[in-house]
């Protein structure tokens, strides 16, 4: 479905194009059926509030509620995620810049653990920073960017020690109801106000080889504007 949505655009074709369109505050899409509750966004939204940046999607059921199935083994294993692409530049979260779709992802994997230094997070429900990038090898067209060998680009103090532009801060997660919310500190997160965002759920998937591409998005479950166009814009609220 990404890769439908993507086609015949570059990445950094599409995000120049995608911040001329951006004209709403939250999203609110219509329930549906097909999609599985517990990730049928029917609203997203982030809003600045004081010293934070608060992202907040709910959705038709239970927030939280669906998990991937244990495998037993990194390789193949899956992972389940409420998604918030954004307008964000790479730089602004610690790595180097334009490198990609900067996205938040809130994430479940009972396969294995991506905290920072080395401690677990495979049993709840966990926020990333990830860049993204198209790649025909993934299901979704869409991949969580590799590190080739012998590369080391600048990372951010919380990247956790694996090939991938990936992110695992601290940032308060909680689970309500028909809502999944983050907040972020706003010292942290330059660049927020007025960027524009789009929600998204999905599964992600470990490539069984263990090669690039590493981690793919696998399967669209929902798209809050139904074209990746990230019409969201980022207000201050009360």
């Amino acid at each position: 479905m990404f890769a439908k949505l993507l086609t015949g655009a570059t990445v950094a074709g599409t995000l120049s194009s995608w911040l001329g369109v951006a004209n709403a505050h939250s999203i609110e899409a219509k329930p549906t059926d097909a999609v599985k509750a517990s990730f049928d966004i029917v609203e997203t939204v982030v809003v600045t509030k004081k010293d934070a940046a608060v992202f907040t999607t709910r959705v038709r059921g239970t927030a939280g509620s669906d998990k991937p199935a244990a495998t037993g083994k990194f390789a193949g294993s899956s992972v389940y995620a409420y998604v918030w692409p954004t307008s964000l530049n790479s730089g602004d979260i610690g790595f180097e810049k334009d490198q990609g779709i900067v996205a938040l992802a809130v994430t479940f994997h009972p396969d294995f653990d991506d905290a920072a230094d080395g401690g677990r997070n495979r049993d709840v429900w966990h926020p990333h920073w990830v860049v993204l990038n198209e790649d025909k090898a993934c299901k979704g067209g869409l991949k969580v960017t590799d590190i080739p060998d012998g590369r080391k680009p600048r990372v951010p103090p919380t990247w956790p020690k694996v090939p991938l532009l990936i992110d695992s801060p601290d940032y308060p997660t909680t689970f309500k109801g028909d809502a999944v919310e983050v907040a972020i500190p706003l010292s942290l997160l330059g660049g927020i106000k007025g960027a524009s965002f789009d929600g998204v759920t999905a599964g992600l998937k470990v490539n069984g080889d263990l090669h690039s591409p590493l981690l793919c998005v696998d399967d669209v479950f929902k798209v809050a504007s139904g074209n990746l166009s990230l019409p969201g814009k980022v207000v201050t609220g009360k």
